[in-house]
Order: structure tokens, then sequence, then C-alpha cells
């Protein structure tokens, strides 16, 4: 059997053997029962996590620095190019809920991860051509990450069967550990590539991720032989027949949501006792963790753009280099959690992970809640020293302030990311059924893709009102008569309400 169909066997042509493996219901790449000596486990995780890595150094080697591309070579207002980096943000991550689809019911996660990163691959070319060529557009990135996104850290995940102790124990040290791997690419990216393209050229700027990412897909290609692969039986998928239903009601107008309900309904994922799978409370109340989380590559960053970056005598650090900041505690705190803090929490608690999962993500909406704070006071500092120093009214001119005095709210992001960010990654992944490990990966996506959406549509709304009557606005082109320290302010006192709808519904939420 060839690997383009490993991970499509269905029910029919399952061998007998598969129902006695221990990890039953998945395979090898020749469709043979899974050999948990030859494939799976940590032997198959690093192929998945080196992929990720480059997908990272790609992703944020665009991302990081995108803001200061849309005003410098495109020219957009600071408000509106924080408008298109939160609406690209946000599309990014809620396409992957229709990756999540097509992957769960038709193509399998391995496809799907294939065909995603040659769509990658092609839009971040499209993207290389249009700084040198202005006329060529990239809509391909938002939809490679659709596909790419949900897929890759679902089939990592999947190599280990949470069936069986010790292999369980590993995959809650997976979700750990795929975090601070990805830290790798993008603190790459942030130093490398953001000098690259302030200094040097937006082209090759945008060239070298391309090529990175094309040398991840070799290495997910590399572990192909190693890797298990969920055997999928369309009809009894949830997705799969959920989307009969929607298709036949696209063919017959009188169909009725009551029919798509009664038919989620019937797939367990609407019963009563089994809804706390779909917890729609717990996502909501991690939306505004997410807007948050969307304010480092959009206004930290133009902070920085007005503030003395001297390292030494002739080299500044790119303003959207100072991201690299929040890697710094990820790559700390995470392998001390995993294994000091883990084992001591299990001992009292006798949790396996130590502290629940809603207990994890709670903490890191604390800690957001105070990196707004500082924020919004050294906001105010850097406000103070322009006035004190004569450069309201001279935005292009920089501040007597070291950018030292935002590395702080830099630091706390990345502790929140580590509690809050892996949390949610673990939560949605281990609380929905097997056959839809890649839509529920999805959905902690969605939740930072729609705070994106909603910090885009927070930026337009306030910029259009606090603009009127001769005032400026908050997110004034000159930095110096902004309010940045007012948006902070107001983000966190929406993460104290956040935080206390979040611990309210975590309280009573039974786990899968």
């Amino acid at each position: 059997m060839t690997i383009s169909s490993a991970a499509e066997v269905s029910d029919s042509e399952r061998s007998p053997l598969l129902h006695n493996y221990a990890g039953g219901g998945v395979v090898d790449y020749q469709g043979r029962p899974a050999d948990r000596s030859k494939t799976g486990c940590w032997r198959s995780a690093f192929f998945i996590i080196g992929v990720e890595l480059g997908e990272r150094f790609a992703y944020y080697g665009i991302s990081s620095n995108l803001i200061n591309y849309l005003t410098g070579s495109l020219g957009q207002s600071k408000a509106r190019a924080a408008e298109n980096v939160n609406t690209w943000y946000g599309v990014a991550s809620v396409t992957p809920l229709l990756g999540a689809f097509i992957a769960d019911s038709y193509l399998g996660r391995y496809r799907t991860i294939l065909i995603a990163s040659l769509l990658y691959i092609l839009g971040l070319s499209l993207l290389t051509l249009s700084a040198v060529l202005p006329s060529v557009s990239s809509p391909d990135l938002a939809v490679a990450q659709g596909g790419h996104k949900p897929c890759v850290q679902a089939f990592g995940a999947d190599q280990f069967d949470g069936k069986d102790s010790k292999e369980g124990k590993a995959r809650s040290s997976f979700f750990n550990w795929w975090y601070l791997g990805l830290v790798g690419g993008p603190e790459a990216a942030l130093i490398f590539l953001n000098y690259i393209q302030d200094n040097l050229n937006w082209g090759l700027g945008f060239g070298i991720p391309c090529i990175s990412m094309a040398m991840a897909l070799v290495v997910f290609l590399m572990g192909t032989r190693t890797y298990r692969y969920t055997v999928k039986g369309q009809e009894k998928n949830p997705f799969f027949r959920i989307g009969k239903v929607f298709a036949n009601a696209a063919r017959n107008w009188r169909t009725t949501n009551s029919v798509i309900l009664n038919e989620m309904e019937a797939q367990g994922t609407l019963r009563p006792e089994s809804s706390h799978q779909y917890n729609p409370p717990i996502w909501v109340s991690c939306l505004v963790y997410a807007i948050v989380f969307a304010q480092p590559p959009t206004f930290f960053t133009e902070q920085g753009t007005t503030m003395d970056r001297t390292i030494w005598p002739g080299f500044d650090i790119p303003p959207a280099s100072l991201q690299l900041f929040i890697g710094i505690p990820i790559i700390f705190l995470i392998p001390i959690y995993d294994r000091f803090f883990v084992p001591f929490a299990r001992a009292i608690t006798g949790k396996p992970s130590g502290i629940t999962v809603l207990q994890r993500i709670g903490i890191g909406m604390f800690v957001s809640i105070m990196c707004m704070i500082v924020a919004a006071i050294v906001e105010m500092k850097r406000l103070e020293i322009a006035m004190e120093s004569g450069l309201v009214d001279k935005p292009e001119a920089t501040i007597p302030m070291s950018f030292w005095w935002l590395v702080p709210q830099y630091l706390l992001i990345g502790i929140a990311d580590v509690f809050t960010i892996v949390g949610l990654q673990e939560f949605f992944y281990s609380q929905v059924p097997n056959e839809l490990r890649s839509a529920g990966l999805s959905l902690y996506l969605s939740v930072m893709g729609v705070g994106s959406l909603l910090s885009s549509f927070l930026v337009s709304v306030i910029d259009k009102t606090t603009s009127k009557e001769g005032y400026d606005s908050w997110f004034s082109d000159n930095l110096n008569l902004a309010h940045l320290d007012y948006f902070y302010w107001l983000l966190a006192g929406l993460s104290i309400v956040g935080l206390v709808s979040f611990s309210y519904f975590a309280k009573s939420y039974i786990y899968r």
C-alpha cells in the first residue's frame, strides 16, 4: 500500500491484527499495523517539530516585520497598518477550521500538510516577487496556514499513544517541547531576517523564508517511513457526516438548522453528557487574551521605532527584533516547567500534568493582565520623556529613552505564552474525539484568529472615535501625540473581565 492511501485506510481494509495492536487505529506508511518499536514517539516527533521550526521561521520572518513593511514601503498609516496586520493574522488563524475539516474528513493529516506546504512555498514565492514587483500579490499564504497549522501539531501528537501510560506522559511533554521548539524559528527570524529587511532588501528578506519552507518540506518527507497514520473510516467521522448534511442542505433549501443540529447530536457532539467537550464559554473567555497576544507585532513594535535601540555604536536593533525577548522566558521556563514543576506538582495533586490544563491557562491570563499594565505605564513614561525633550511634534526623532524599557512587557507576554498558549493547545487537542484532533487544534487557532480580528475591529473603532473634532487619535501616526497607554489600560480592564469569566466557567468544566 502506498503512502498516499496509508492515511486513508477504510474500516473494510483494516487487518484483524490491527484490533490486537496496543495502539489500535493506527498504521505505518504501508498500511500495516504500526510497530511500536519502529514508528511514532520521539523518533517521528522530531521530524515534525523540525518542519514546524522551518515553517515558524518563514511565518515570523514575514509577520514580525509586516507592519514596518506596510508603513514604510507601502506608506500606510499606523492605524491602517495595524488593522491590516491583525486582519491577516486573524484570517491565517481562522482558516485552520477549514483545513481541519478537510484533513479530518477527506485528505488525512499527512496529505493535508504536504499540500499546504506546497501552497506555502508558492505563496512565499509570490510575496518575494511582490517586494520586487508591486503588481504581484500573494493570497495563498493565509490559505496555506489553514491547512498547515491544525494538522502538523495534531499529527505530531498522534505519534504518541494516549492509552499507553508511558506514551501518554510523553504526549503531555510533547506539547511543552513542541512550543519550545517553535521558539527557535521565530528567534532566528527576529535576529537575522528583520535586519536584512530593514537594512538591505525586502525581496531578500522575503526570499529566505521561502527557502526555509522548502527545506522544512524535505525534513517532513524524510520522516515518512517512521510516522503513525490514523485509520480513517469516513462514514464514522462526525465531520464527514455533518458535511454531508450541509451538502444536502445546499441542494434542498428546505433543510433547516434543526436537521444539522440533530445530526451533530447523533454524533455525540451536542449530547448534554458530552457538551463539556465543546464548551463555548471557555473559547469565548479566552478571546481577550488573544487580543493582547496581537499587540507585540503591531503597537509594541511601533513603540520601539521611536526609542533608542542602540546595542553598540553603529548598530541599532531592528524594532521588530524586540519580539525575540518573548522567546527568552519560553526557552528557560518550559524545561523548568516540564522537568521540575510538573513532577513536583504531580506529587502534591496526583494529576499527571501537575495542575489542570485550565488552571495553566488561567495563570497565563493573569500574567497577560500584568503585561498590559506594565505596557501602559511604560508608554506613559515614553510620552512624558517626549514632552520633556521637546519632541512631541517631531515624530521621526529618536526619543532619549532606551528600548530596554520595553523589555519587561515582552518578557511578560512570553511568560504568559508558556502557560496559556501551550495550555490552549493541549486543552483543545485532548477534549475532542480522536477523529477530530485537527479540528480541536483549529479551535485553539481560531481563538487567536478571532482575537486578532477583534483587535483590528477595536483599533478601527477607536481610531475613528478618538480622531473626531480635531483631536488626535489614540493611534496617531505621530505616536508622541497618540495614546497607546489608554489602549493598553483598556485591554488590561477587558483582560480582567475575561479572566473572571474564564474562572467562573472553568470551575464547572468536566474534562473528557
